[in-house]
């Protein structure tokens, strides 16, 4: 594991707000040089502390204004069904991320879907894939924070 020091902190930091920022500037705003600076990010992208680089989208604005919460119960947790269900949601690109969880729910889905048809059309896809015993989603009204910021 890699030791990550107050510089590369720093480094991450600006990094998190804005990816393409360049490496003059980034060197600027943590007091290294312009190589210092480019060495400690091949660093930490060769240990995985950066593990990649992303263009942040306006979902609004690509067509994908409607976020959904989709809570799952299950009967089934043989490690067939898990595979199986692991498989159908890596499938469908408005699924943004699943997580099991502990405690009554199961798994919780996190989607970006159009509109309700859409959700609709997304919810039925994935019964077709793999069966679900018990499925409730939410729709969120408003967005208050949502960040992939870690705060550093």
């Amino acid at each position: 594991m890699m030791t990550i020091d107050e510089t590369d902190r720093r480094i991450l930091s600006h990094l998190q707000q804005d990816a393409s920022m360049p490496l003059d500037a980034l060197g600027e705003a943590v007091h290294l040089s312009r190589n210092a600076c480019w060495r400690r990010i091949k660093a930490l992208e060769k240990s995985g502390v950066i593990a990649k680089r992303v263009t942040v989208l306006d979902p609004d604005k690509v067509g994908l204004g409607l976020m959904v919460f989709i809570m799952i119960r299950t009967n089934a947790h043989a490690p067939d069904w898990l595979e199986a269900f692991r498989k159908a949601t890596r499938a469908m690109p408005e699924i943004l991320g699943v997580y099991r969880m502990s405690g009554d729910l199961d798994y919780l889905i996190r989607a970006r879907v159009a509109d309700m048809p859409d959700y609709d059309r997304l919810y039925q896809a994935l019964i077709k894939r793999v069966p679900l015993s018990d499925v409730s989603a939410s729709f969120v009204m408003e967005q208050i924070k949502d960040t992939s910021q870690l705060p550093l």
